[in-house]
């Protein structure tokens, strides 16, 4: 059983309105995000984890949306790590299991949703990630060059990310015990020392960050839907 956690619990403050109801073709951002996941075969739960004053606005959201598959709506924490935790509480003690998702990444496809799920049952955990294109340089305080890094190897970590639940649920214990912030669930893996499969993604997956990128995600999503 595959339970997917939808992080939706961010301030959204670089954007200056709320990103994830802004319209994208005929609907909100996290819309579109929550029915890739209702449109995935092997997903069995959606647990939603909004910030404590959309909740309301987030279960009118999910009613119109006739979702079969979102089981709860409810509040996260000050940090990701926090959300994630929260959402993880929420799975039912069956689901062996965890995707974790960006709410603000609607341009996610069921097929990648599937094929990082097929690759977490086989190594135990994996995620979806951008192989670096551009050239990186490092900048002092005053952001003169002051070096490159060598970008082979490199990955812009995207999601979903997929884990065993056990291993996810050792993973936040340690984090949490040890006080360690972590900004995704591949980070807290690492924490353990666990591997964590990349799967290459060449497709557009962009998270909803500022204004520009609202505009290309909605010329994304009508290429797509053109083709």
């Amino acid at each position: 059983m595959l339970s997917a956690i939808i992080v939706a619990a961010g301030s959204g403050q670089r954007m200056g309105f709320d990103k994830l109801f802004a319209l994208l073709e005929d609907k909100p951002v996290i819309a579109h995000t929550l029915e890739a996941f209702e449109q995935t075969d092997s997903v069995d739960e959606i647990i939603l984890v909004g910030r404590a004053e959309q909740l309301t606005q987030l279960q009118e959201l999910v009613t119109a949306a006739g979702s079969k598959k979102i089981r709860h709506v409810i509040a996260g924490g000050t940090h990701r790590q926090d959300s994630v935790r929260a959402g993880l509480d929420r799975v039912r003690s069956e689901a062996r299991y965890v995707a974790v998702h960006d709410a603000a990444r609607p341009l996610v496809l069921p097929k990648q949703i599937e094929r990082v799920f097929e690759l977490a049952r086989e190594h135990g955990a994996a995620a979806l990630a951008a192989p670096i294109t551009d050239t990186l340089k490092r900048a002092d305080a005053n952001s003169f060059v002051t070096g490159g890094i060598d970008r082979a190897g490199l990955y812009a970590m995207q999601t979903p990310q997929i884990f065993s639940r056990e291993l996810l649920a050792r993973a936040y214990a340690a984090v949490a015990a040890n006080n360690v912030s972590v900004t995704d669930e591949v980070s807290a893996v690492e924490y353990l020392g666990a591997k964590v499969l990349l799967v290459p993604n060449d497709e557009f997956n962009l998270k909803i960050t500022y204004p520009r990128d609202l505009w290309l995600a909605q010329s994304a999503l009508r290429r797509r839907l053109s083709s």
